[in-house]
């Protein structure tokens, strides 16, 4: 089955240095109907203001993925990690068994971020950042793979503590993939427009620039490009 999550029904908070839409309850936005997703805890479609970002905060045995979208985040915490990402790349943070850190935009531009939260399967870990680029040339055929916490797969993806995938990709309009899915998907459209539609349900659905999916019980997804896009699916267990 799929369902659709709508931009405009997304929890929001606008903090003036800060807008954000929630895709799950965080911070003063609460839903019952929106605790989580399976393993999936937190996305947060962020905007900050050049020349602000989060003070030095904690976090404690949690898979923390950025994926970024546009500008820098400059990130530092107390285990001595210290470095930038930017937009065309991604950072994890294993929070393990505890962490401090900040994140700032220090660029010039906005930037504009997916936070994403994911549960840990190993609590207690040395804590780690890690950051790297993904590839940006329109996909033609599988998604790239940019996080994973499968043995075998660090080669090409960053590590995480759980058996979860995060892809994502660029497609040109009219490119047509096919996708896999483990055991459930969420799916984010980055930029542009896409559907996706499955062929044991007959769904299909059509996602705009800042709306998101749930994908339960169905194998294999197809993927069209209405416009040229941008589109993360983060695969995981329930």
């Amino acid at each position: 089955m799929i369902k659709h999550i709508r931009y405009n029904d997304l929890g929001r908070a606008d903090h003036g240095w800060l807008q954000s839409r929630f895709h799950f309850s965080f911070a003063d936005y609460y839903n019952v109907q929106r605790m989580g997703f399976g393993k999936l805890r937190v996305i947060n479609d962020d905007l900050i203001k050049p020349g602000y970002g989060f003070d030095l905060h904690p976090h404690k045995n949690m898979e923390i993925i950025s994926y970024i979208r546009s500008g820098v985040v400059s990130h530092q915490d107390s285990v001595g990690n210290k470095g930038q990402t930017k937009a065309g790349e991604i950072q994890v943070m294993s929070a393990g068994s505890g962490i401090l850190h900040s994140e700032y935009n220090s660029g010039i531009e906005p930037l504009t971020l997916y936070q994403i939260w994911i549960e840990t399967n190993k609590p207690e870990t040395q804590p780690r950042w890690e950051t790297q680029k993904f590839p940006i040339q329109p996909v033609t055929d599988d998604l790239p793979l940019l996080v994973s916490g499968f043995a075998g797969e660090q080669e090409q993806a960053l590590f995480i503590n759980q058996k979860a995938r995060i892809f994502g990709g660029r497609l040109q309009q009219g490119a047509k993939i096919k996708q896999k899915i483990t055991v459930q998907a969420y799916i984010l459209a980055s930029q542009g427009r896409f559907e996706i539609s499955d062929s044991e349900y007959l769904q299909t659905v059509s996602l705009n620039q800042g709306d998101g999916a749930e994908v339960t019980e169905i194998r294999e997804l197809t993927i069209k490009a209405l416009s040229d896009c941008e589109l993360v699916l983060i695969d995981l267990p329930r």
